[in-house]
């Protein structure tokens, strides 16, 4: 099974925190629009012995498009490639598209989960986020939408500067009024050529200490789990038969097409990526050129790149896959790096199977990178 993942490179207006490739006007819109469906048939030979299970929109912002525009790719999606009966196709989208319009065409559509950027429910997180929407519009949103939609997930971030324990418990708990069965949640990163990034450069805004945002997720962990949502990956958290199918590819090394300005992909030996302009992406799209860089992994890029989407998530790190995978030099490397987190109660092994305690859970990115191999010795 494999998914497609469609970049829509468009957005109202710029997110302080946001580094992902996009552009607030909207003049080039329908040429996008027609380009993805170039490159998606330009394509289709990579998957031709290969079943898509998921679709997945993402961006930017794919909701600025029309339900009409999101049928068009999708129906180029089935033109060219074999989808499964019942794919999950996913459309993120910012509350303030969400009217009650909107959504009924949706509803009626092949879009059958929506995945709502609401980031807060406070004003002065979404003012300083420098978000699209408002706290009235995030809340209305998510009304409208659980009457028409199931599978529905959303997103928060923890870690804002000034965030109080009790508000960010506020916010969880908001989110769990309206029922819904998946949450992602990310802590809030300073990344460079942002808004933000400048911002606390300046000195104007203060990032929140470590300890703040781990205590965050702490909270975030505790109050889930108890009300029945397994965390599945570090940054994501679902009720029984509500995992994201197309994140839980991503994490499991299955393959996938990214398909627009910016878009990666991934065949389990190459990794590639398109080209981050949009003028330049259309153009080269309509002369039946990709326009993609390709990188060819070698066994170490795969071994740290299995590594660090294994101990993000409950599948962990089998060392079985480990010795079969990349040999047993890789599976001693990575035992001898992990001994000392092990010994800190931060890794622990179940059976065959390295695993993040709920102590190091926070800190598995930053552990990673420590059971990585640098070069094979």
């Amino acid at each position: 099974m494999s998914g497609i993942y469609i970049h829509i490179p468009f957005c109202k207006q710029a997110c302080h925190y946001c580094d992902f490739h996009f552009s607030t006007v909207m003049g080039k819109k329908e040429a996008m629009v027609a380009s993805l469906c170039k490159e998606l048939a330009l394509r289709k030979d990579e998957f031709k012995n290969t079943l898509v299970e998921t679709i997945y929109f993402g961006g930017g912002t794919p909701s600025v498009l029309n339900t009409q525009e999101l049928e068009q790719l999708i129906s180029g999606v089935f033109a060219n490639y074999k989808v499964i009966s019942e794919p999950e196709i996913t459309l993120e989208a910012n509350p303030d598209d969400l009217t009650a319009e909107k959504i009924l065409e949706l509803s009626e559509s092949p879009v059958n989960r929506l995945s709502i950027g609401i980031q807060s429910f406070f004003e002065e997180d979404l003012k300083l986020m420098n978000r699209s929407h408002s706290s009235e519009q995030a809340m209305e949103s998510l009304s409208l939408a659980t009457r028409h939609f199931d599978n529905i997930s959303i997103d928060l971030i923890y870690g804002m500067p000034n965030m109080s324990q009790d508000r960010w418990k506020a916010n969880i708990q908001k989110a769990l009024s309206f029922n819904i069965p998946h949450i992602s949640s990310y802590v809030l990163t300073v990344e460079p050529k942002t808004a933000l990034f400048d911002f606390v450069k300046k000195g104007l805004i203060k990032p929140a200490e470590d300890e703040v945002a781990q205590a965050h997720f702490n909270l975030l962990n505790e109050t889930l789990t108890a009300a029945g949502y397994s965390c599945y990956e570090i940054s994501s958290f679902g009720k029984p038969g509500y995992f994201s199918k197309n994140n839980s590819a991503y994490w499991q090394q299955k393959n996938y097409i990214g398909i627009g300005p910016s878009a990666h992909s991934f065949d389990g030996h190459r990794r590639g990526w398109n080209i981050n302009n949009n003028p330049k992406y259309i153009k080269s799209i309509n002369t039946g050129i990709l326009p993609m860089e390709i990188e060819v992994l070698s066994t170490t890029d795969k071994y740290n790149e299995y590594v660090m989407t294994g101990l993000r998530t409950v599948w962990g790190i089998s060392l079985d896959t480990v010795q079969s995978e990349f040999g047993e030099k890789y599976k001693e490397y990575l035992m001898l790096q992990a001994d000392k987190f092990i010994g800190e109660h931060l890794l622990y092994l179940d059976g065959n199977v390295l695993l993040g305690t709920n102590k190091g859970r926070f800190l598995v990115d930053g552990i990673a990178a420590d059971l990585f191999m640098l070069k094979m010795k």
